[in-house]
């Protein structure tokens, strides 16, 4: 079967369109197809050549262009050249404008000002990778979220996802027979999201982690009792403070992230609940 690409065009990062067509093509497993990013695309002499290949070689436009002529232009060339093209913003900037009753300003997000959010996000991040694997227990009373799994329940990956979001979020892990930093227990415990995952996936990913390392794949860290006596360990801990669980098995770090936001509003609404059942 021959190559199938996603040509995605943006006048800024394309971070937008890209991660717009990935979402989508998760429900087209194994598809093959090749995503290709074209970022400040921001001239009708910039596009098309880009369009011309895409015509030559059938390819799928999915393109993120504020510009109205520029826009209408990859338009107007892509039904010429027989095209399938994707407006992803297009027709929201139109509805919102409609909505709005306001005109947009027409300027690609990267040359927009820095923003509040944009400083709040940088500082999450960096609170990220200062707070992984439990290095600085101090930050524990600081974080907006709190991560506690053993090896491998991808608490690092949901961190930094998370804090590109803007959260503050320290991650620390469980190991089979050790206590807990105090630090830990003396934090807000309305933060803290306890992450499993499923024996056989973790035995699987934990393999192959030592196979990247070059070790023995007998060792403790990926036998099987082990690895179970660990993730019993851990749901002990769990229970005994009575944190939540998100189960990771088979899940992305998109998804994983969402359920645990959802998890800890959710016990914000029962916390209020229960406040104000009682006021």
């Amino acid at each position: 079967m021959a190559t199938r690409f996603i040509d995605v065009v943006s006048d800024s990062t394309g971070e937008t369109a890209e991660k717009v067509v990935r979402a989508a093509l998760l429900q087209f497993p194994q598809s093959g197809v090749i995503i290709r990013l074209h970022t400040r695309i921001r001239s009708t002499e910039t596009v098309r050549p880009i369009l011309e290949r895409a015509a030559q070689e059938g390819s799928l436009v999915v393109f993120t262009v504020v510009d109205p002529h520029l826009r209408e232009f990859i338009h107007t060339l892509s039904y010429e050249l027989k095209i399938d093209a994707l407006d992803v913003i297009g027709s929201l900037i139109g509805k919102l404008s409609q909505y709005l009753d306001r005109q947009p300003i027409n300027m690609p997000s990267g040359m927009l000002p820095l923003s509040e959010e944009y400083f709040r996000r940088i500082e999450a991040v960096e609170f990220a990778v200062k707070s992984d694997d439990g290095k600085e227990p101090r930050n524990f009373r600081k974080a907006d979220i709190i991560l506690v799994g053993v090896s491998r329940t991808s608490k690092t990956p949901l961190s930094t996802l998370l804090a590109q979001r803007g959260f503050k979020v320290a991650n620390i892990p469980i190991v089979l027979g050790m206590q807990l930093p105090p630090e830990l227990l003396q934090a807000p415990q309305d933060r803290i999201v306890g992450l499993t995952i499923a024996l056989d996936q973790l035995c699987e990913i934990r393999q192959a982690r030592l196979l990247q390392l070059g070790m023995p794949n007998e060792t403790n860290y990926a036998l099987r009792e082990h690895v179970r006596e660990e993730l019993d360990f851990a749901r002990q801990i769990f229970a005994k403070y009575n944190w939540p669980v998100v189960d990771v098995t088979g899940r992305a770090i998109e998804e994983s992230a969402v359920i645990i936001l959802e998890t800890l509003r959710e016990q914000d609404e029962r916390a209020r609940a229960a406040k104000a059942s009682l006021l």
